[in-house]
């Protein structure tokens, strides 16, 4: 029975993807901040916040001691904000380069030397259409994603020996939490430059992910987008 670890279980992708997961018989961990109303006797989840190094290594850590292994790590948890650059707070950028980058750092880098011994696994990072389309008004999450996928290729590289892949998987907006607060023009906009002018929806997107996590030709440290990148 294969297992996972997907951060930010608590509610919009991250929990859709567990529950999809579940399902289809894998065990599955969750990192999260705040509860999650899954229930479900393959879920087990921890409350933590990735942004802390110690906290993702000890619960990582105590994954490895009660013997378990990992076959999928899933990067999901992260925000969003919306701001013009010359009006964005410098604690708005730091909060979400801590939470979108640094918690995903953490993550990997903790599970990654558990995957190490395993000599097998693979790494989805979640991340943006919003980095390629370089899209006005988000210079603080557009960075903290490019980040995000920077780190996706350079430890494809170096995990790449070990029997690990490392992949990137992005979305224009999906229909959660943290779409919600965007206007319906701009989210048709940018629908309308991915090819998806419907939109994506939970299901959708989990499709998507589920498509790659059954490939067999995967191409480690590749971004794959649901929809069209100019």
């Amino acid at each position: 029975m294969p297992n996972a670890l997907i951060t930010g279980t608590s509610r919009g992708l991250g929990r859709a993807l567990a529950e999809k997961l579940l399902s289809e018989g894998w065990n599955v961990w969750g990192f999260s901040r705040n509860a999650s109303l899954i229930k479900h006797a393959r879920f087990t989840e921890q409350l933590l916040d990735i942004t802390d190094e110690s906290v993702v290594q000890h619960a990582v850590n105590l994954l490895s001691q009660n013997a378990v292994t990992l076959d999928l790590l899933v990067n999901n948890a992260g925000a969003a904000s919306m701001n013009a650059l010359l009006l964005t707070p410098a604690k708005t950028a730091e909060a979400l380069m801590r939470l979108n980058y640094l918690g995903s750092f953490h993550t990997l880098q903790a599970v990654g030397k558990l995957m190490v011994r395993q000599r097998r696994g693979l790494i989805i990072n979640i991340t943006t259409v919003a980095v390629p389309l370089a899209l006005v008004g988000e210079a603080a999450y557009v960075a903290s994603k490019a980040a995000v996928d920077a780190l996706t290729k350079v430890a494809a590289q170096e995990l790449q020996p070990q029997g690990i892949t490392v992949i990137g998987m992005g979305f224009g907006p999906v229909d959660t939490d943290l779409t919600k607060a965007v206007g319906k023009e701009k989210l048709a906009l940018i629908n309308q430059r991915i090819g998806r002018p419907d939109g994506t929806t939970l299901h959708e997107a989990v499709d998507f992910i589920f498509e790659k996590l059954n490939s067999k030709t995967l191409a480690t440290g590749h971004l794959y987008y649901l929809g069209k990148i100019p």
